[in-house]
């Protein structure tokens, strides 16, 4: 059975105009995108997608920054679905992140560094779930 991720392709990378060449490296590596929307969300919105982060020092400045532009939600299924995107992320700090992931490419420092992936099947349900409510 396929595994479900939840991925984001950050405002800095809409932005920079990176979103489709992102698809298209997703559809590459094999994963099947059953759902996706382009969509801009709130400050409070993202306050409750990142509640789990809510007593961090970066809590405020990645949910101003999610909310500063749109995003692109989608829901990727695949054999290790939660593995292989977080494989083709790369690290979170895209200085560290290996050439030939997505955030060595399109990553600009670990805040604006392209793209998310749930990093667990826990996280996913609850972040599919947030963004997809009818899934």
């Amino acid at each position: 059975m396929a595994e479900r991720t939840l991925a984001i392709i950050k405002p800095d990378a809409v932005k920079k105009k990176a979103a489709g060449k992102i698809i298209q490296r997703i559809e590459e590596e094999g994963f099947t995108i059953s759902a996706l929307k382009m969509l801009h969300i709130t400050k409070e919105e993202a306050e409750g997608f990142y509640a789990v982060h809510k007593d961090k020092p970066f809590f405020n400045s990645v949910t101003d920054f999610m909310s500063s532009g749109p995003i692109i939600v989608m829901i990727l299924e695949g054999e290790s679905a939660i593995n292989h995107w977080r494989r083709v992320m790369g690290k979170t700090d895209p200085a560290m992140a290996e050439p030939g992931t997505l955030r060595h490419s399109y990553g600009f420092d670990i805040q604006f560094n392209g793209m998310h992936g749930s990093d667990a099947p826990e996280t996913a349900t609850f972040e599919i779930g947030y963004f997809f409510k009818d899934e």
